[in-house]
């Protein structure tokens, strides 16, 4: 029954099908306390649920096993390990035509809440056929109260990293992960091991220091959660290190030097969108609510809505010191929307400054 559902796991394009007991996480006293040191943030919803993400019971009643499954979004070019850099950060203001923004390499396809959950809801009813009208199963993907990357280690998908993101010996860790708690019973497989031995080289990536030691992640800091989660104003000290990020963050993913092992993506690869790569960051800035919308409609770029990542291309456009982007700021600093103005009026000041440091005689 177990090498049934992992067959049609795979048949249905995920990269990996594993199983664990739906045991309450050993790693609950660890989530606790981060949340009682408030590194959440304003993510609330951990905090609103956080008894159902630390006994599985509570999700399901009779919950027996805990199906986890991963995806690859990994493109060709990196199924290697990547050199680090912060992008975008030019030393002298540029005049070329393009400001290229940067968005997380995940959301470059159509959105994986969607994609993955159409095959995950096929493989759910897959299992209540194998186990009888009796069995109950609830999937997730990404959203349920479930400490999903304990279940992804303690079912031998993979490790849990010193960036606190899974790692698979065989696809790297260019991830997505879906689980199924089911009341049918099958064999749980061995756990994987943590093998990051003494590589810290995530750590030496992260550009803010959110990983405030090996294990631990400091999300109030972290580039992915000021591009996506937070809501309101960005703090001052820490625009300047979002490079030209506008959406999530890959550096501490991509320093890992277990993604020789990446496999190129086959789920998501044929929901690929290549234009949201690099996109012009003076063509994002002129989108109206509409526009915004259309542009990103069935991508994860949506969760930020206009008004969040508007704001993230204006701290961009500050932070490329090109001064002929002040036009286009000047607008925005008038935006209807307070967020996008204020960070506008931000932008502008630092590519003032920059140009003043940089005139001859100073």
């Amino acid at each position: 029954m177990k090498q049934a559902v992992r067959e049609q796991a795979l048949a249905l394009g995920f990269d990996e099908c594993r199983f664990a007991a739906a045991a309450p996480p050993v790693t609950a006293p660890q989530f606790l306390t981060w949340l009682n040191n408030q590194r959440h943030g304003e993510m609330g919803y951990l905090e609103r649920n956080a008894t159902k993400r630390i006994d599985p019971q509570l999700v399901l009643p009779g919950a027996n096993t805990v199906i986890v499954v991963a995806a690859s979004y990994a493109t060709r070019e990196e199924c290697r390990p990547t050199a680090v850099a912060a992008p975008g950060l030019a030393s002298r203001p540029s005049l070329r035509a393009h400001h290229p923004g940067t968005i997380a390499r995940y959301a470059r396809f159509e959105d994986y809440h969607t994609v993955m959950g159409e095959r995950l809801k096929q493989l759910a009813g897959f299992v209540g056929r194998l186990g009888g009208p009796e069995t109950r199963s609830l999937w997730y993907v990404d959203t349920g109260p479930v400490l999903e990357r304990e279940f992804a280690q303690r079912a031998g998908l993979g490790f849990v990293g010193k960036h606190t993101n899974v790692i698979s010996r065989q696809l790297g860790n260019w991830l997505l992960l879906a689980e199924i708690l089911t009341t049918l019973p099958l064999e749980p497989d061995p756990p994987e091991k943590n093998r990051c031995g003494a590589c810290a080289r995530c750590l030496a990536a992260c550009p803010t220091g959110a990983l405030i030691a090996p294990f631990q992640l400091d999300a109030r800091l972290c580039l992915s959660y000021l591009t996506i989660e937070l809501k309101g104003s960005i703090p001052l000290d820490l625009r300047p290190k979002i490079g030209t990020r506008i959406f999530g963050c890959d550096d501490c993913l991509a320093a890992c030097p277990w993604n020789r092992f990446a496999r190129e993506a086959r789920l998501m690869k044929p929901h690929a969108r290549p234009e949201l790569g690099t996109p012009d960051l003076l063509d994002l800035l002129s989108l109206t609510e509409a526009g915004f919308r259309q542009r990103f409609a069935g991508t994860a770029v949506t969760r930020t809505k206009r008004r969040g990542l508007l704001r993230n291309v204006c701290v961009a456009l500050g932070n490329s010191g090109d001064a002929s982007a002040l036009p286009a700021l000047e607008r925005a600093r008038h935006d209807p929307e307070p967020l996008i103005a204020e960070h506008a009026g931000w932008a502008i000041g630092q590519i003032r400054k920059r140009a003043t440091a940089d005139r001859p005689g100073r």
